[in-house]
């Protein structure tokens, strides 16, 4: 098996395990918002950095919607950067947000986790999309 082809299932499990984190994020998301509040906090205080955090999890969802678009469609699927690059942000970032379940870290943290390997592979995947469907270029 080349090193291409291998690239190939590898990114597919790093973006499907990231997309079953953010996911259970969604569901237990409670504890990392209580770690984002001072022992003493409102209700409002609760609610703001609730909704903070929902919308970060959602614009994820989004940037996956985009990558998997480009995966699927053959976009990218056998570009070798663009494999490397989201295979490379895709691992670091089930295993940072791994951290941040169990240890229960901060909000702002969730912040530099969706630049450096949501945002970055999502706005890549973007650039590939333009090539291809509006300069025609071919996908590799």
């Amino acid at each position: 098996m080349s090193v291409i082809s291998s690239l190939v299932p590898a990114r597919f499990l790093t973006l499907t395990a990231h997309l079953v984190i953010v996911i259970t994020i969604f569901w237990s998301r409670e504890n990392n918002v209580k770690a984002c509040l001072p022992l003493q906090f409102t209700e409002e205080e609760y609610n703001k950095e609730d909704i903070r955090l929902v919308i970060a999890l959602s614009v994820t969802l989004g940037l996956f919607f985009i990558e998997l678009a480009g995966f699927f469609s053959g976009v990218s699927m056998f570009n070798s950067s663009q494999g490397l690059l989201s295979l490379a942000a895709h691992c670091s970032a089930s295993i940072c947000l791994s951290f941040y379940v169990f240890q229960k870290w901060e909000c702002w943290t969730y912040w530099f986790i969706f630049a450096f390997c949501s945002v970055l592979p999502a706005l890549v995947e973007l650039v590939l999309f333009i090539a291809v469907f509006g300069l025609k270029k071919k996908p590799l």
